[in-house]
């Protein structure tokens, strides 16, 4: 099993070794307090798509029911990118640069071994919940691309990503979210049902 298993590991190392370094050596000339606040934010900053995905759903009770489907659907939607995803880094297996290059401290701790890199489990979700919830609210989408793309840096700058990684992940979570997102619009006349249920059962008086 080792062979087969070993002949299928990626080397990002040719592609984004150098890239990596270089931003790895500016980020480590960052303020300290600068350095912390972007390692938070690449490690929490996943929440702030969930504020934005309750807000999402919050503003699309009023909306017609293809565009409160969508909201509804994004958390799943999420959940979908990630699983395919950590599916995809199974298979594609590319070790960390962290794990493989002379990159000195990183501001986020390198990932064991078997943690696999290729694509970026972070900027697939963000991604993706941006891609549903631009189909829900142009505004809220705007926001959750903009934390999309900060994710993503971050990502590198912490230490633990290659660009390329996070370029596949943005592609990845953006086509899935909308993919996604425009399937669970179908589901519109269940939700109208569901509103005309509750509308019967709403008590007269």
């Amino acid at each position: 099993m080792t062979g087969p298993v070993r002949a299928l590991a990626l080397d990002g190392r040719p592609l984004g070794g150098g890239l990596y370094l270089r931003i790895d050596h500016w980020a480590q000339h960052l303020p300290v307090p600068v350095q912390h606040a972007v390692a938070a934010f690449s490690a929490y900053g996943v929440v702030l798509l969930a504020v934005l995905m309750t807000a999402a759903w919050w503003r699309a009770r009023r909306a017609d029911s293809a565009v409160l489907a969508r909201a509804l659907a994004a958390p799943p939607a999420v959940a979908l990118a990630f699983a395919a995803d950590t599916l995809l880094k199974s298979v594609l297996r590319e070790p960390r640069p962290c794990q493989v290059l002379d990159a000195g401290r990183t501001l986020e701790a390198c990932p064991g071994a078997g943690d696999w890199s290729l694509p970026s489990n972070h900027t697939v979700i963000v991604f993706a919940g941006a891609a549903v919830l631009w189909q829900v609210d142009r505004r809220l989408g705007g926001l959750a691309l903009l934390l999309a793309v900060a994710m993503g840096a971050s990502r590198v700058l912490v230490g633990v990503h290659y660009p390329q990684d996070v370029v596949l992940g943005a592609v990845l979570g953006t086509a899935a979210g909308y993919g996604l997102g425009r399937l669970a619009g179908r589901a519109a006349p269940v939700v109208d049902r569901v509103r005309q249920g509750r509308l019967r059962r709403r008590p007269v008086g």
